[in-house]
């Protein structure tokens, strides 16, 4: 019988640890690098590292080291994993280059027209590069097995 804290479930609790390392870690770095606190990055997209990544790598993780390898929930939990890692560092990624060009399209057009073109800015910061989603990966895995005694208590 499982026992957890969020809904009941060990599982939860291992993939919410992960997923709030890798969105702190991004709190934190703005503090460095921008020298301002932005508690929005705790829910934002995008960025060092994936928190997609290390969400559903510790799940994957969590699942294996729980259920077993051979389990068949561990195998949805491997293909969810990758589909969600490549849409991270492709499609996502992808569409934050286009919200970039669009944004500076605007910008000029705003520049051209006096009369005060005005775009609502899109947000740019939405996938990840490879290195990225690979250490948000390595996150999520080494939580589930820092955690591995919560596991399979």
């Amino acid at each position: 019988m499982e026992k957890g804290i969020l809904l009941n479930s060990s599982i939860l609790d291992v993939v919410f640890v992960a997923w709030f390392l890798a969105q702190f870690y991004k709190v934190v770095s703005s503090i460095i690098i921008d020298k301002k606190l932005n508690i929005k990055r705790l829910w934002e997209t995008g960025g060092m590292p994936s928190s997609h990544s290390s969400t559903v790598s510790a799940l994957t993780t969590a699942v294996g080291i729980s259920k077993g390898v051979s389990s068949p929930l561990f195998a949805i939990c491997l293909v969810f994993a990758i589909i969600v890692m490549h849409d991270a560092a492709g499609i996502r990624r992808a569409a934050g280059k286009q919200a970039g060009v669009l944004n500076k399209l605007g910008e000029s057009l705003s520049k051209i027209f006096d009369e005060g073109y005005v775009q609502e800015q899109l947000k740019e910061l939405l996938g990840h590069t490879p290195v990225e989603v690979l250490v948000g990966a390595i996150l999520g895995i080494a939580v589930a097995f820092l955690l591995k005694f919560h596991l399979i208590a």
